[in-house]
């Protein structure tokens, strides 16, 4: 199965654009997060979006909320939003998780969550499913621009308990596009180019 993924389009039409088009070449469609900016513009994103036929799962980044998310999505009837949650697709399960892990210092605008309430979201991740994260793992696509790990733990630990096939992800700009492996699971920061990857 072809996926599209891709992460951080931050109100950004043409990064919007370039997914649309893109879209007719994929079976399902992710989006890690982070479609609006600053807690705003997610209307405006979802809007031009929405024009995705194909079945797409979603999750909330740290610059829009799971309730903002769900709000801009409503007219869009192929999206999946996902948070602590998943849905089968093509006979493959999504499992998602949205928001900032670990808690940003962006201040109170940031839709963030600790280690410990990422952990208690992640639970219910099945084996060998697809982990959609807007935050990567820990140790994995997440240093920042200053050399730091900004990935999470939580993420990290669910995917030494439960094997995930793949995890897509983002939030970290610096790694957009660039995949890692460990073990048997491949980690995609997917960036707001868009990245098609066939799944088994």
């Amino acid at each position: 199965m072809k996926l599209l993924l891709f992460s951080d389009v931050h109100v950004n039409r043409h990064y919007c654009e370039r997914i649309v088009a893109k879209s007719t070449e994929a079976d399902v469609v992710v989006g890690a997060g982070d479609f609006g900016s600053f807690r705003r513009g997610i209307v405006k994103t979802i809007s031009w979006l929405k024009e995705i036929s194909t079945p797409t799962v979603l999750v909330p980044g740290n610059a829009e909320s799971l309730e903002e998310l769900q709000s801009a999505s409503v007219q869009w009837p192929s999206a999946n939003v996902l948070h602590g949650s998943c849905v089968e697709l093509n006979d493959i399960t999504f499992f998602g998780i949205g928001g900032g892990v670990p808690i940003t210092p962006f201040g109170s605008w940031s839709y963030d969550f600790s280690e410990e309430e990422a952990e208690e979201l992640l639970m219910n991740c099945p084996m060998g499913s697809v982990l959609v994260s807007h935050s990567p793992p820990y140790g994995m696509l997440d240093l920042s621009s200053h050399g730091r790990h900004l990935g999470s733990t939580a993420v990290l630990k669910t995917i030494e308990d439960k094997s995930p096939k793949l995890v897509v992800c983002g939030h970290i700009h610096e790694s957009g596009g660039k995949m890692f492996r460990f073990g048997d699971t491949m980690v995609i920061n997917a960036g707001p180019n868009g990245i098609i990857y066939q799944v088994d």
